[in-house]
């Protein structure tokens, strides 16, 4: 199932409020539209279970997040990925947006620290 325009919609929205984290651009990982610094992806949108933002966060946040009921886990073939969480779209636009940019940068700077 394909992503809807409205998450693609706030993807740019989300790249343009972390213009000045940034540098942040909009590209692809698995076919999906994804943020990207450099060449390090911090987030992408997933359609699976519906419009979900797929971020990049240190392990014990990824937990956390998971545990508050907040996210979900990111399985990729038969493996749990630990540091990707699956954060669903709300149903007020504007409060998702609000959450998926806090949530995009502390994955942006969670991406920066990894060394290359």
């Amino acid at each position: 199932m394909p992503v809807s325009r409205d998450v693609q919609d706030l993807l740019h929205d989300i790249e343009r409020a972390l213009q000045d984290d940034g540098p942040v651009a909009v590209g692809t990982m698995f076919r999906s539209p994804a943020l990207r610094t450099g060449k390090k992806v911090l987030a992408f949108l997933g359609s699976s279970s519906g419009d979900s933002l797929i971020l990049k966060l240190p392990r014990a946040r990824a937990a956390a997040l998971q545990a508050e009921g907040i996210a979900g886990p990111v399985t990729i073939g038969k493996r749990t990925m630990r540091e990707w969480v699956e954060v669903p779209a709300g149903t007020d636009s504007d409060a998702t947006l609000t959450a998926w940019t806090a949530f995009a940068r502390e994955a942006l700077l969670y991406v920066r620290s990894i060394p290359a």
